[in-house]
């Protein structure tokens, strides 16, 4: 029996031997904390205190506005200097709290606090991690008090840990599983504790075996939990390529993965959860990977939300040469930054610095129909022809030919020998209807 996957994929460059084999190190900020207001999907966060006001980390800062959104807290202690609009990650404008950061790190008396999770109800832990404003951190940011809260809890048969990391060059989830195991399971069994039904699956690539073995031996004697390795292939950590391989269950853009049964959570979000819950610590830091060709030493760093991009890059020893290209994220999935001067949010999970930007320098050529896109998109799409409608600015065409379910992992346009810019294109068009449905 072969391991768990599913159709389509791609085998890019890995890049993880940059910094696999480096732990995590703690590195603290040296500058001004900046916290976006949109750190989530969803609606942004709202500032609750002003100009002057001395906080202490742990303590909120901006609150959640609606069901869809999640609280902002400080990580540090220290003046609130600002309150204003700045260019983020997206490169858009966001409401922004600078504060300044006193050197102290003094917290809330209350961060820190054991608390046995047993004892707890499931009301109790819900409040808890809406309160801590845990987020998905595997890139996407969905508040995760909202997707731990389904309709029906007894519906739940399946509660996943997304281990896979498919993602070229990072190896911040690999750190965490490694260093971090026990907290993975303890959390996965406060989740568990809100869906009685529910088998818990950690979820691995098998190109992680160190990991495996560790967490193997953690839930060997775990009867609702164990270790489902998959097939190392690219985009397996995708929400609906995760359940599908580890559950056999389908889902489409229309569904939640509760739809099918299934809670899915990153690694550093259920770690997250384990951190709010059993030790009373909101969510206020990130583990970052800083790699790439361009990095003289890359590393995997502990570093506070609001930190500035450019120092994480002195912690790393600068740049060998100058990069051409600098992405927050991976180099499927990931932003295109135009400058360092932007703060560590809760979905920064890396920043890779590359001293070729070689898809700059590819001319896209005619399409030759060879099919490849097709048989490397794992939502079963034809790419070429969702590239003609959305040229074309037939949006009514792209949807009828199910490009909706495109959700932009980028293979087709890895695989095409032409070189079309088929992603960017797909992504345009999608936030153009998603846009007009919205109106």
């Amino acid at each position: 029996m072969g391991l768990a996957t599913f159709r389509g994929g791609i085998h890019p460059y890995e890049g993880k031997e940059l910094s696999q084999d480096k732990p995590v190190r703690i590195v603290l900020p040296k500058g001004d904390l900046v916290y976006p207001m949109s750190q989530h999907i969803g609606a942004p966060a709202k500032p609750i205190v002003q100009v002057g006001d001395y906080v202490l980390a742990g303590q909120l800062i901006g609150e959640a506005q609606g069901f869809i959104s999640a609280n902002i807290v400080s990580s540090v202690s220290g003046t609130v200097k600002a309150i204003e609009k700045r260019l983020v990650v997206s490169g858009n404008k966001d409401t922004v709290i600078v504060i300044e950061n006193d050197g102290k790190y003094e917290s809330l008396p209350t961060v820190g606090n054991k608390r046995d999770y047993t004892q707890l109800s499931k009301a109790e832990i819900r409040q808890i991690v809406k309160e801590a404003g845990i987020v998905g951190m595997g890139g996407a940011g969905f508040p995760t008090h909202v997707k731990i809260t389904p309709k029906d809890d007894t519906k739940i048969d399946y509660v996943i840990v997304n281990g896979a990391e498919c993602e070229p060059y990072l190896t911040s989830d690999y750190r965490m599983m490694i260093e971090e195991s026990e907290k993975i399971v303890t959390g996965l069994k406060v989740v568990l504790s809100l869906f009685e039904h529910a088998k818990g699956i950690i979820a691995i690539e098998d190109n992680k075996p160190v990991a495996i073995k560790k967490l193997q031996g953690l839930v060997e004697k775990e009867e609702r939990i164990e270790v489902k390795v998959l097939k190392t292939k690219y985009p397996q950590g995708a929400e609906r390529q995760m359940i599908y391989a580890t559950t056999g269950r389908k889902i489409n853009s229309t569904m939640l993965p509760s739809d099918a049964g299934c809670v899915v959570n990153n690694v550093d979000t259920i770690i997250s959860i384990y951190m709010a819950v059993c030790e009373s610590t909101p969510l206020m830091r990130r583990i970052v990977t800083v790699t790439g060709d361009a990095i003289k030493d890359p590393c995997n760093f502990h570093v506070k939300t609001g930190m500035n991009y450019r120092e994480l890059i002195e912690e790393a020893g600068g740049f060998v040469t100058k990069p051409e290209k600098i992405v927050s994220g991976g180099p499927m999935m990931g932003i295109a930054l135009y400058s360092l001067d932007i703060p560590v949010t809760k979905t920064s999970s890396a920043l890779l610095c590359l001293t070729s930007d070689e898809v700059a320098k590819q001319e896209p050529t005619a399409c030759i129909r060879c099919g490849r896109c097709v048989a490397a998109c794992p939502s079963k799409l034809i790419p070429q022809k969702m590239l003609e409608y959305a040229q074309s600015s037939d949006e009514e065409g792209f949807v009828k030919i199910h490009g909706m379910e495109c959700y932009e992992c980028g293979s087709c346009t890895y695989v095409c020998p032409a070189k079309r810019r088929l992603t960017q294109a797909f992504k345009q068009t999608r936030r153009s209807v998603m846009d007009k449905r919205k109106k």
